[in-house]
């Protein structure tokens, strides 16, 4: 059928089904995402700009890393990434960097079990009684805190006095990790904190009080000369967005990472080339953590013409896929 010649849109490009099938590649099911349309177009899409800022020698990549990615199970993707060169600064919570310094040291995140009779409450009132934090669906048992803070009183806090930036703290995190996973040969590895600081890649945890790392700072400085200087984060980060050539985000989840990530550039003669967001928010509220990026392309954070995508979804879910098929990509 032949539509109006002189009609401009939906004359060309048209959707395609999926073919799955057993067997394929994680490459090739993203490549199939590119003949559907809604979210899977947006994936497809994600992961091509994706592929192109990890394959571009001058891009500078910072990735924001927001949520419970952690105790979720990502926290050997976001390793990888850094040990492979594909992170040049990354931006979390301080609850990332607790649970992964809990991991590095010996410590478990479990799978939630089920709830037999009662209420979700009653569960969780006797995860309570049995010294047990939930996380949606994933169990972690409270003596791993305690361990946690022996870690920062044995191991991290030593090597630091006066004013340091948080930057310095979480790098003396990271070399404490590696240390403690080594000398006790902990099955698992040493992680994300550990992984950066052995590849010279600056962690910035700008909302760090917001967490058990910021509440053993702070304990600590109440009794030492200890004090972490948030605004010293400032220039390292400001400095690597300045001397770049080209600029990559990506952005995890919203928040405090998500603005500390985007923000860098509003202090540089430049914008970001490249970013790809995965969130779970929708824009229409208003709010940071959903906002597109075309929007904060209107603040400047962002080139007119750059390559950028939103993914809407489940991170645990959409990071995985985004990050194994933009390394097949790579590979291919």
């Amino acid at each position: 059928m032949t539509g109006d010649p002189d009609r401009e849109e939906f004359t060309h490009d048209p959707v395609e089904h999926m073919q799955v099938r057993a067997g394929m590649s994680v490459g090739e099911l993203i490549d199939e995402y590119g003949t559907a349309g809604i979210g899977a177009a947006d994936l497809h899409e994600a992961v091509d700009i994706y592929a192109e800022m990890l394959a571009g020698d001058e891009v500078t990549n910072f990735v924001g890393l927001a949520g419970a990615m952690v105790p979720a199970g990502m926290r050997r993707i976001v390793t990888d990434l850094i040990r492979e060169g594909h992170v040049d600064a990354l931006v979390t919570t301080g609850a990332n960097l607790t649970h992964d310094a809990i991991e590095a040291i010996g410590g478990h995140h479990h799978h939630g079990r089920a709830e037999g009779e009662g209420s979700l409450r009653e569960h969780d009132e006797q995860l309570r009684d049995e010294g047990v934090d939930r996380i949606y669906n994933v169990y972690l048992p409270q003596e791993h805190f305690t361990a946690f803070e022996h870690h920062l009183r044995d191991e991290v806090f030593p090597e630091l006095t006066g004013s340091v930036s948080i930057q310095t703290f979480t790098d003396a995190l990271g070399r404490a990790n590696a240390r403690v996973n080594e000398t006790n040969d902990i099955e698992a590895e040493a992680g994300i904190a550990a992984a950066a600081a052995a590849n010279d890649v600056p962690v910035y945890c700008p909302s760090i009080q917001d967490s058990v790392l910021g509440l053993q700072a702070w304990m600590h400085s109440q009794v030492t000369d200890f004090t972490l200087d948030a605004l010293a984060d400032m220039t390292g980060l400001n400095d690597l967005a300045h001397e770049s050539d080209r600029q990559g985000a990506l952005v995890v989840g919203g928040g405090v990472p998500k603005n500390f990530v985007l923000q860098s550039m509003l202090v540089t003669p430049h914008s970001y080339d490249y970013a790809v967001q995965l969130t779970m928010d929708p824009e229409h509220t208003g709010g940071l953590s959903g906002a597109t990026l075309d929007e904060a392309r209107s603040w400047g954070k962002l080139e007119k013409a750059a390559r950028n995508a939103t993914v809407l979804g489940d991170a645990t879910i959409t990071l995985p896929l985004l990050v194994a098929g933009a390394l097949d990509r790579l590979d291919r």
